[in-house]
């Protein structure tokens, strides 16, 4: 087995770097720092309301829209996230199984989809009521920024909080005008946008849309998206403002390369698994999507909110599992057609209340979301559609009664305490009954009331103390109950998993143009849901015994000069099994293990400079060091730590009522081969993702203002 690498080397690996001068870098995720100690970054997660980050009392930051735009393409949350503490979001280059995300180490058994994290676009969830999210479908053309929140605050966001992300539309230029982007790579990679924003009286628009193709890095893989996102925003007077948000996705193509054994990535890491070929493995989606957001103050002392969105998801998805696998009584084939509908209401009332001791903001809501989908399933002979072998009709629904109090007791103290009641049902109905294959209809709920509480010591203006302890949970998902061992239907009898999460954390501005964000969590579950197998592009899940998950963060923000800044953000984590458990081949996985998936540390530093003498024009060198990976539960092997350099380049001219951006970015500077993501506890062994090597890109865009 393994040895487990001794903490020191994440400590010698921030030494380094500071050494080397190329951090402390954090510069609130590359945002032009709006004054000089760069506080005025706005934050909503931890509070519901805009707040500048610096006074939330838990880990909470953003990435603004320069850095998302510096990035890359802005094709994938990968390319930027890494600006960000506590959250690992791996480029899986499979766009058919979308990005790997977990947050302190919750998330990262999905082998598709986003668990563990709740999304948010516009303040309409992008997660489905089961705690299954998509972040194919946000649109980062258009986003002004993105938040993360992490540890026990995030609890109140429900099921599967394990950490919250939001991104957030930009608004449109007071000045109508219209932007034309193109991107282009390696592997005919290419993203097209135009853009359309401005301001008329009372309503505020932006319109955006994009395409983007790409032959994919290793064979097939190549993918298709389309994208639209739209968000309108009306002051209907002083009080009352409306907001409508509407988004459409289509991914027609995207192959599904699978992951490879160690063996074959040593032999050829761009290729495919035979299978993979064979069957056609790959994945259609289409999603439409609406929501409304009013927000109106009642008066000087309260407000309240509601939000209303519905969409629908069609989704194909082409299975590799072997033929002879598909053709039992009980087995539910290798093509998946599914069709899903969801809508959701939320309703939020805060007020200020003065107390004889300093003034408490407490608010109270409600959310109630619902999904129901149709799910075939059909043999996969060789690429094309068979037989039926299931048909069955899903739903689930989630609602949560949640109330919050933040108590401003003097200029020393704050105080804050919250609970949500969450209940979630899933109901399964079974039309697909034969001889062999019995009737699997059935139903079950999960039901959890989750406490927060939590102190801050203000030591003056510039620096915040916390500490914060709370209760979450995490049901499984329509998807990891969808097949069980050795039998027809689904896996009703998975539980869901409670947790305890607390964090103690600072915040100062000890130097003018600086800050530092720093953070200690500790996380521990009962019942943990678990890969039990993985193969042919399906998983079995199980619960396990108690994990733990102990780490650190820190993130440092400088702007020594006009010229020059940096940016830093680093993670430590140890996640394990902290009681031993035998898994579904027999196997004991003993205490101490690795969490598959999660890597035990990541640090990014950047350096930027902007010379004077050269307006317009922006230069960064970035360093990217991601830990080890275990593969399995066992822990038999591991993806090997892996640091990268990366450089952007970026000018822009005005030129009359026109505005126009060029960019140059190379990541992997040295070319170094790299595993960019595991696949845990695959029944094959197929457990690697590689990553490309040295990769390059450039970008063009120019803006008309009317």
């Amino acid at each position: 087995m393994p040895q487990r690498p001794p903490f020191h080397r994440h400590m010698l690996a921030t030494s380094l770097a500071l050494a080397l001068g190329v951090s402390p870098f954090m510069a609130q995720a590359d945002e032009a720092l709006p004054d000089a100690q760069g506080l005025q970054d706005v934050v909503v997660s931890a509070s519901r309301q805009a707040q500048r980050s610096f006074d939330a009392p838990a880990s909470v930051q953003s990435v603004q829209r320069a850095a998302i735009e510096a990035a890359g393409p802005r094709v994938n949350l990968s390319e930027v996230m890494n600006r960000v503490p506590g959250i690992t979001v791996l480029n899986r280059q499979n766009y058919a199984q979308d990005l790997q995300l977990s947050i302190r180490g919750s998330g990262a058994r999905a082998p598709f989809g986003i668990r563990g994290a709740r999304l948010i676009v516009d303040g309409i969830p992008a997660t489905m009521p089961d705690g299954q999210g998509q972040a194919s479908t946000i649109s980062l053309p258009s986003a002004e920024r993105i938040e993360v929140l992490r540890g026990p605050l995030a609890q109140l966001y429900g099921n599967s909080a394990g950490g919250v992300l939001q991104v957030f539309t930009a608004a449109g230029p007071k000045r109508p005008e219209i932007t034309a982007t193109y991107d282009a790579g390696p592997q005919r990679m290419h993203r097209v946008g135009l853009q359309a924003g401005g301001q008329q009286d009372g309503l505020n628009y932006l319109i955006d849309l994009s395409q983007f193709e790409t032959d994919g890095w290793r064979q097939n893989s190549a993918a298709e998206r389309k994208q639209l996102n739209a968000r309108l925003r009306w002051q209907a007077s002083e009080q009352t403002r409306v907001t409508v948000v509407a988004n459409a996705f289509d991914q027609p193509e995207s192959g599904d390369p699978l992951g490879l054994t160690r063996a074959q990535v040593q032999q050829n890491p761009r290729q495919a698994v035979a299978n993979s070929t064979l069957y056609k493995a790959g994945k259609e989606v289409a999603q439409n999507q609406l929501g409304v957001v009013v927000d109106h103050k009642i008066d000087g002392q309260s407000e309240w909110m509601t939000r209303v969105y519905a969409g629908e998801r069609d989704l194909g998805n082409r299975l590799s599992t072997p033929l002879s696998a598909q053709t039992s009584a009980t087995a539910a084939g290798g093509m998946v057609d599914l069709d899903r509908v969801y809508s959701g209401l939320g309703l939020q009332y805060s007020r200020r209340t003065a107390l004889s001791v300093g003034q408490v903001r407490w608010l109270v809501g409600l959310d109630h979301e619902r999904m129901r989908e149709h799910r075939l399933g059909y043999i996969n002979n060789l690429g094309v559609q068979g037989t039926l072998k299931r048909d069955e009709q899903d739903a689930v629904t989630q609602s949560g009664l949640f109330t919050q109090a933040d108590w401003a007791i003097n200029e020393d103290w704050s105080a804050l305490a919250g609970v949500r009641a969450n209940e979630v049902r899933f109901k399964v109905e079974d039309a697909y009954i034969r001889p062999g294959n019995p009737d699997d209809s059935g139903q079950v709920s999960f039901h959890a009331t989750n406490p927060l509480v939590g102190i801050t010591r203000h030591l003056g203006v510039h620096t915040n103390v916390y500490a914060n302890i709370g209760r979450g949970f995490e049901t499984p998902t329509l998807t990891e109950i969808a097949y069980k061992a050795g039998g027809s239907g689904p896996n009703l009898a998975l539980k869901a998993s409670p947790s305890t999460h607390s964090e103690l954390g600072i915040k100062s501005q000890w130097a003018p143009g600086q800050r530092i964000d720093a953070a200690l969590f500790h996380i521990d579950t009962r019942r943990e849901i678990v890969v039990a197998s993985n193969t042919g592009g399906r998983a079995i899940y199980a619960n396990a015994g108690q994990t733990r998950r102990v780490g650190a963060e820190l993130s440092h923000t400088a702007q020594w000069s006009p010229e020059w800044r940096t940016h830093l953000a680093l993670t430590a984590l140890r996640a394990e099994f902290a009681e031993a458990y035998k898994n579904s081949s027999g196997a004991t996985v003993a205490a101490g293990n690795r969490i598959p998936g999660v890597a035990n540390r990541n640090l990014f530093a950047e350096l930027v400079w902007q010379p004077r003498f050269y307006k317009g024009f922006t230069g960064g060198l970035e360093l990217v060091h991601r830990g080890s990976i275990a593969v399995d539960d066992v822990n038999s092997d591991r993806a090997e730590a892996a640091t990268l350099l990366n450089l952007s380049l970026r000018w822009e001219q005005t030129v009359g009522a026109w505005k126009l951006r060029e960019s140059v970015r190379v990541d992997n500077l040295e070319d170094r081969a790299t595993i960019g993501s595991v696949i845990a506890n695959d029944a094959n062994s197929r457990f690697f993702e590689p990553a490309p090597g040295r990769q390059w890109g450039v970008g063009l865009s120019a803006t008309l203002a009317f």
